[in-house]
């Protein structure tokens, strides 16, 4: 009897030590329900592991930062938890950002309602709320409950944002500061709810909640008009592109087909005169021009189906052809599973392709291949560029070193490989690129590791 009494008057008297105990224990299932609700509302993918370093090192700087600084403590925690996501879940500094302005805004909105609630039910005060561990634990467990919810919806309904993967860094910018005056006014009304909760009617209290809830979904609103409108520009730069393929390839199978009697007629010269090599040079001939048609034919959305990709091979490729270099372009793989940002990609494959094209234009046999394939067996998605060159003086060892090339006005070259290197290097050994030379060909090949 006298146990029961003790744990009574445990929890609902002030108990200071009791509450410090509570509170590392709703703290980590708190942080916990955190990182469900963001990492399925922001459609940031996981593992166990990560799951469980999160927990860890949140639980850690938040305790480092509330004692090296408890006046900063919130702006402290939110700038270490950004970059702790992007670490771990290997995201963006941005969505990591992202993720804790959404949990501030979840936690502060529950927080002011519940608690507002809980002085009108029980009549009681902030500090009975605080200090009284049966008050405590039954608020914040209603505040996990319903976080708990909101957590189970949105992966129930599919409630993924997918926004930001397809934000340009433009927009991303903009999303940064709108974020950042929304996390002024938050901590603003955070400490205004924290100071005067017990003062404010109800009513006030549940329109300052509505007015931030608008607030943040308005501006989420806005961004993500804008990006459609931007996915529209891109797709309909996309279909201008596929239309210029498309007019090429009707131009020269028109002319296939006006000169298909002329060219079967030639063919017969050589077999009745049997000019066996002349038959040989001619077909030689006949086969890079059925090549080119088929070139043309590869450069559909249907197959290069990524669109950055798409857009970059064609712009490429016109470049290429308007200086007489003949592309050989082959597709062996699904260009929308390549496992890495499809913005670092296209910047290193643009850069290699700038290289291969400058090299070969130089050369009295300009050819550049292409050819992009998945190595099951190794585990790997490979993407090889080889073109002609000439060699001169090439030190391989000192290809990747900035402001190194082989050009006699090096201002503005030896920065391309120097960028791709450091590309490279940020993303540990899960994306290489090797390089090598043959007497006539220079072989560039970017290796992408897949699970």
């Amino acid at each position: 009897m006298n146990l029961f009494q003790t744990i009574w008057i445990s929890i609902t008297t002030p108990n200071p030590e009791l509450i410090k105990i509570l509170i590392i224990i709703l703290g980590i299932l708190e942080i916990y329900l955190y990182m469900l609700l963001f990492t399925t509302v922001l459609n940031i993918s996981t593992t166990t592991k990560q799951k469980i370093i999160y927990i860890v090192c949140y639980t850690s700087l938040a305790s480092l930062s509330t004692i090296v600084a408890k006046d900063f403590a919130i702006i402290i925690n939110i700038i270490l938890v950004s970059v702790l996501i992007k670490l771990i879940f290997k995201t963006t500094i941005l969505k990591g950002f992202i993720a804790n302005i959404f949990s501030l805004v979840i936690g502060t909105l529950l927080t002011t309602l519940i608690s507002k609630i809980y002085f009108v039910i029980f009549d009681i005060t902030p500090e009975i709320l605080s200090n009284i561990a049966i008050y405590r634990v039954l608020f914040m467990l209603n505040i996990y409950l319903l976080m708990f919810i909101f957590y189970f919806l949105s992966k129930y309904f599919k409630f993924n944002i997918h926004l930001l993967d397809n934000m340009d860094k433009k927009n991303r910018n903009l999303l940064l500061i709108n974020s950042i005056f929304g996390f002024i006014s938050l901590a603003s009304q955070y400490y205004l709810t924290v100071y005067y909760i017990d003062k404010l009617p109800i009513s006030i209290t549940i329109l300052s909640m509505i007015s931030i809830f608008a607030y943040f979904f308005i501006s989420l609103y806005s961004l993500t008009r804008t990006t459609k409108l931007e996915i529209v520009n891109k797709d309909l730069e996309e279909s201008q592109l596929y239309n210029k393929s498309l007019k090429i390839l009707h131009d020269n199978i028109r002319s296939f087909k006006h000169d298909f009697n002329n060219i079967v007629q030639a063919i017969g010269g050589y077999v009745a005169t049997e000019d066996i090599n002349g038959l040989k040079n001619y077909y030689s001939e006949l086969l890079d021009d059925c090549q080119r048609v088929n070139n043309l034919s590869i450069l559909s959305p249907d197959i290069i189906n990524n669109p950055a990709v798409y857009s970059l091979l064609t712009s490429k490729y016109y470049k290429a052809d308007e200086l007489g270099i003949k592309i050989n372009l082959e597709i062996f793989m699904d260009l929308s599973t390549i496992n890495m940002k499809i913005y670092e990609f296209t910047r290193i494959f643009g850069i290699l392709l700038d290289n291969s094209i400058e090299a070969s234009s130089l050369c009295d046999k300009k050819i550049i291949n292409i050819e992009f394939r998945t190595d099951f067996k190794n585990h790997k998605q490979l993407f090889t560029i080889e073109n002609t060159y000439l060699d001169n003086n090439l030190d391989m060892s000192r290809l990747f070193e900035k402001g190194y090339s082989t050009k006699k006005n090096k201002k503005d070259h030896g920065l391309g490989l120097w960028e791709v290197n450091q590309i490279l290097r940020k993303n540990n050994n899960l994306v290489e690129l090797f390089t090598n030379k043959h007497d006539e060909l220079f072989i560039q090949q970017l290796e992408i590791h897949i699970p």
